[in-house]
């Protein structure tokens, strides 16, 4: 299966020598953040493109020009557990040529040999989601408007691959958490990270038991999912749920502030101050002023109706079974409506 996918993507294949050349061999010096699942490389990378022949000829053959780009190279590692770093790098690949949509991540190329696996996507000029989260001086140069943009980008991908894709097929992500959503130059909003997903066809349920060992945030996970291996679309809405609360209060889900407070981060917090009626308190006080005395850029103070439209769907977002959580479709019309009340 495997081998014909990649007989079709030729024209994307890039060689592992001119990998290694970019990257000085893996060299520390180009990697950027990974994890237990692959290692990042972010280099200057010149390959041949095989998508435009070129019409120059030299001893008698047609030679490919060479094209210059800024990328991130995602390497999988090999796996000691039940894992398989194949089968999560084939799943990844299916999706990004599948998905055609101006928020999810653009697939530039792959590598296959030897041991080697690796996809090569674009590079996200202002980097990822969560290095702004985890560091309060880089946060609060995001004003209102612009986390909301944010939200709505990432909402937009993801309603369009539980629900909007032509061929009626639905992609659930399965791992939706701040590292997975990129900001290109633009501040628009990407969506990667997609070897645990799953892909069903149009008359598959939209559900599926899929029992796996490893997450990358516990705090990001859906209780429902966790508990009975059911994966269904509002399993990501849960995990997204998580992404607007942390956004909203300009801290990661497993900060310690939550963490004194219960054990299961902020989610849990947060349920119980909307209990409380409380929950305005959890709010990133940068929003709440003209300008931060931190030194912050100035910004406009956030609208209070658009506050409390997008506490209201984060909270049920994160409804504690996937029954009572809205669609991404709700979800997004929510959030638009939220940006609507800031910008009037």
């Amino acid at each position: 299966m495997y081998l014909s996918l990649l007989n079709n993507l030729e024209h994307l294949k890039i060689q592992l020598d001119d990998i290694k050349l970019a990257t000085n061999n893996f060299s520390d010096t180009y990697k950027n953040v990974g994890d237990d699942y692959n290692a990042r490389y972010i280099v200057e990378l010149n390959h041949f493109d095989k998508g435009k022949p070129s019409f120059v000829e030299e001893k008698g053959k047609t030679t490919q020009p060479k094209i210059h780009n800024t990328v991130l190279i995602k390497r999988f590692l090999p796996r000691d557990d039940d894992e398989d770093e194949e089968e999560l790098f084939f799943t990844e690949l299916e999706v990004l040529i599948t998905v055609k949509h101006p928020n999810i991540v653009t697939l530039i190329g792959f590598c296959v040999e030897g041991f080697e696996m690796m996809l090569i996507v674009e590079k996200f000029a202002n980097g990822f989601l969560m290095n702004y989260l985890r560091n309060v001086n880089k946060m609060c140069t995001l004003p209102w408007e612009t986390r909301l943009k944010i939200c709505i980008d990432a909402a937009h991908a993801l309603n369009y691959i539980h629900s909007g894709m032509e061929d009626k097929k639905m992609i659930i992500h399965g791992n939706i958490t701040s590292f997975q959503l990129g900001l290109d130059e633009n501040w628009r909003t990407k969506i990667e990270d997609f070897e645990w997903a799953v892909i069903l066809a149009p008359d598959k349920k939209d559900e599926t038991l899929y029992k796996r060992t490893y997450f990358e945030s516990k705090y990001h996970v859906d209780p429902e999912y966790a508990n009975t291996g059911k994966l269904k679309r509002e399993s990501d809405v849960y995990s997204f749920g998580v992404v607007l609360l942390e956004i909203i209060c300009g801290r990661e889900a497993d900060e310690q502030i939550y963490l004194k407070e219960s054990d299961k981060g902020l989610v849990h917090v947060a349920r119980k101050n909307f209990h409380n009626g409380t929950i305005e308190g959890m709010i990133d006080p940068t929003l709440k002023e003209e300008t931060n005395k931190k030194g912050c850029i100035p910004n406009r103070g956030a609208n209070k109706d658009s506050l409390q439209t997008f506490l209201k769907v984060a909270n049920q977002c994160v409804s504690k079974t996937q029954d009572q959580r809205p669609t991404m479709k709700v979800v997004l019309n929510e959030l638009e409506k939220a940006l609507v009340f800031q910008v009037s």
